[in-house]
């Protein structure tokens, strides 16, 4: 096979993925798969599509190997092909905001100018968890949670956050995360909290670049999904000594 046979074959490929992705829909059921393995019905709830929908879109992903797939009694569940897809969809965001004049104007006057203080930076909120002195909540759908979540982070979907919100300490900063930087529901929980007299702040990133990082996750519910107590001082100390 000559050179320019084997070129147009490699262009041929890679033109075939980008046409998959041409599709905003396609693309939001994999920002939502990145979050974690998803039935077809579930999918289909949250892209607001018909299930044959679903499953058509899930197929031309599939094909051209972004998506795979397991049969479990009558459901078929969808997860990203590997951690690569996550990251090329992260960078995907991050490329357009970068070109985009619309996508970073949206940024910055949804996300950027409702934020009071800064968000907190990953490797921020990695040294928090380990000093123990902040409450993490996950407040994205709880199926989203049970799949994969920041180690010891607490299920607070946005839904249920007003009913939950008293379980919540007020003598310590709480750190709000969803599916990503461009996730609104990290956004409204801090808001919410905010008016409640919290010190609450939003994650800047979200779980999938969390865990591409290779910083600590869980899969299903925590043993106890209770606020964990404040670590003492004199108890940091030690462990520290």
């Amino acid at each position: 096979m000559d050179h320019r046979r084997v070129k147009d074959r490699l262009y041929a490929v890679w033109a075939d993925t980008a046409k998959a992705l041409a599709s905003p829909k396609r693309v939001e059921l994999l920002d939502l798969l990145a979050q974690g393995e998803r039935t077809v019905e579930a999918l289909a709830r949250e892209a607001g599509l018909t299930v044959n929908n679903t499953s058509s879109h899930l197929s031309v992903l599939k094909g051209v190997r972004l998506v795979e797939s397991r049969k479990e009694a009558q459901f078929a569940f969808y997860r990203v092909a590997d951690d690569a897809v996550s990251a090329f969809l992260l960078h995907l965001q991050a490329l357009t905001r970068r070109r985009m004049h619309e996508v970073d104007h949206l940024v910055r006057t949804y996300f950027e100018e409702r934020d009071a203080l800064e968000p907190v930076d990953r490797a921020e909120l990695r040294r928090r968890l380990r000093r123990g002195d902040v409450t993490v909540i996950d407040v994205r759908p709880a199926v989203e949670y049970d799949a994969v979540h920041i180690a010891g982070a607490l299920s607070m979907p946005l839904e249920r956050l007003h009913a939950r919100m008293g379980d919540l300490p007020k003598d310590r900063p709480i750190v709000a995360y969803c599916r990503g930087p461009y996730c609104v529901m990290a956004v409204e929980a801090v808001e919410r909290l905010r008016k409640r007299g919290y010190d609450a702040r939003r994650f800047a990133e979200g779980l999938p670049d969390w865990r591409l990082a290779g910083y600590p996750v869980a899969e299903g519910p925590e043993a106890t999904n209770a606020v964990p107590p404040r670590r003492s001082r004199t108890a940091s100390h030690r462990r520290a000594s």
